[in-house]
Formats: structure tokens, C-alpha cells, sequence
């Protein structure tokens, strides 16, 4: 009996039009990596920077022997500004690799001027397969401003004005969409700025205070609380100052970043309304 040979499917062709997604990703939960960081912090604040080996005698309630010992005499505030300083090292290496994502796959300012040039010539085709090629939050976004401008020249219904304000209400629309997930967890980098300032300023008047209560000990000052007090006031202040210094660093360069993208949106977003305008 011959066996029945089943058709042969041909293999389905892929679409042409592929949607460009931008694939920003980054840590949705910020609480989480707080809580990690402050736990890593107290590890390290006790087990590092209070190792028996950095004290005289191997007991930390001495004096310190190096400076790892003498960030451990800071006190607790030390464990609270090393969580900040951690926070702002993992956002800031998490802001990295999602903004290189969102750059997308080439130079960005290369990109742009060769979607113009294809504009110039209302060549939307290849300006579609360059965004394909880009991806990125530009590319995406200038993708979906180019699938309205090809819905808006198949119109026959409304205005010219209504489709170029259609256009534009797409772009707007698509830049919206992606602005939260680029600026994602920067509002804690700010926060962060300011916050580990004050509370190395608060680990400062604390250390401050153990040092004038060594000066007004009736008879001879106690040179171990006194030292004890100014290291705990120094030790903080640097913290703080890192701190703060770092993650202001890393905010103004990754705002930086995100407005250069958002220029190159406008710019892009222009020039397509303008492209439609002058051809309609």
C-alpha cells in the first residue's frame, strides 16, 4: 500500500514591516538593589572594615591600625552612607547598559543624517529599513512616525493640516511612551546627591560632639575618645562628599545622554513633518 505523501508547506515570508522596539530594560524595582546594597554594606562595615587585623591587639574597641580601621571608627552612620554609595555605583552601572541599549546599534548623529537624506529624496523605505537597522529609542520612535506618515499619504478622508497634526501627535505620543524608561531610577541618583551630603554632615556633628565631650572630661582628655570623635566626623564627611560627588557625576552625565536622544527625536520628527508638508 503506498504511503500518502503529505504537501509540502512553503515557508512563510516575514513580514516586511517589522515594528522596531527600543528594549531599554534596567531594574524596575529600585528597593530592591537598596536593600541588597544596605545589607552588602553591614557585611562589609563589619567584617572588613572591623576585622580584628586592623586594630591593636585584634580587638576592634582599640585603636585602629590602618585605614580600614579607622572607617570602622565612624560609626554607624558609615554602613548607612556605604549603602548610598553603593546604591549610586549599581544605578549607575544599570543606567549604562540600559542607555547603550537606547542608543541604539550605530552613531546616533550618523543616523540622523542619513534618515534626512532619505527623507530629502521621500525615499521611506530605505529610512524604515535604517531604523530597522538602529533600533534603539530613536529608531523606534522615528519608525513609528514614519508608519503614520505612510497611513496619512494613503488618506483621502482628511485635511492636510489634520494629517501633519496626526504626525505629530505620533511622535509626541512615541517619545512619551519611551521618556519613563530612560529616565527610569534617575530621580534616586538626584535624591542621592543631596542625601549623602546631609548625612555625612549628620555623621560629621555626631563625631563632633563624641570629640567635645573627650575635651570637657573633667582631668586629662581621653585621647582615645577624642581621636574616636574626629574620625568618626572625617571619616563621614569623605563618604558624604563621594558620595554625593559621584552620583551628581552620573546624573548630569546620563541626563546628557537622554536630551541628545530626545534632539535627535525633534530633529528627526521635523523633518518628516516638514517632508510631508512640502510633498502634499
Amino acid at each position: 500500500m503506498a504511503e500518502v505523501q503529505k504537501p509540502v508547506q512553503a515557508p512563510q515570508a516575514k513580514p516586511a514591516n517589522k515594528d522596531v522596539n527600543s528594549k531599554v530594560g534596567g531594574i524596575k524595582n529600585a528597593s530592591i538593589v537598596i536593600l541588597v546594597c544596605f545589607i552588602a554594606a553591614v557585611c562589609i562595615y563589619l567584617f572588613v572594615f572591623g576585622a580584628g587585623v586592623n586594630f591593636k591587639d585584634g580587638n576592634n574597641a582599640n585603636p585602629p591600625l590602618n585605614l580600614l580601621g579607622t572607617v570602622y571608627k565612624g560609626g554607624v552612620i558609615v554602613p548607612v552612607l556605604l549603602t548610598c554609595l553603593l546604591t549610586v555605583i549599581v544605578l549607575t552601572i544599570e543606567r549604562w547598559i540600559a542607555l547603550g541599549r537606547a542608543a541604539g546599534a550605530g552613531n546616533t548623529t550618523k543616523f540622523v543624517a542619513e534618515v534626512k537624506d532619505a527623507l530629502k529624496k521621500q525615499d521611506i523605505a530605505k529610512a524604515e529599513d535604517l531604523c530597522r537597522k538602529q533600533k534603539g529609542t530613536v529608531g523606534a520612535v522615528v519608525y513609528a512616525t514614519l508608519q503614520k506618515y505612510k497611513e496619512m499619504d494613503k488618506d483621502t478622508l482628511l485635511a492636510k493640516e489634520q494629517k501633519l497634526t496626526s504626525i505629530q501627535q505620533t511622535l509626541e505620543e512615541a517619545t512619551a511612551l519611551e521618556m519613563p524608561s530612560l529616565q527610569q531610577n534617575l530621580p534616586i541618583l538626584a535624591t542621592l546627591t543631596t542625601l549623602g551630603t546631609l548625612i555625612g554632615l549628620l555623621g560629621t556633628v555626631l563625631g563632633m560632639i563624641k570629640s567635645f565631650q573627650a575635651l570637657s572630661a573633667s582631668g586629662a582628655p581621653d585621647s582615645t575618645e577624642l581621636s574616636t570623635g574626629i574620625s568618626e566626623a572625617l571619616v563621614n564627611t569623605a563618604f558624604g562628599i563621594a558620595t554625593a560627588a559621584f552620583a551628581l557625576i552620573a546624573y548630569n552625565f546620563y541626563t546628557n545622554k537622554i536630551d541628545n536622544m530626545t534632539y535627535a527625536i525633534d530633529e528627526l520628527g521635523f523633518s518628516i513633518v516638514s517632508t510631508f508638508a512640502a510633498t502634499h
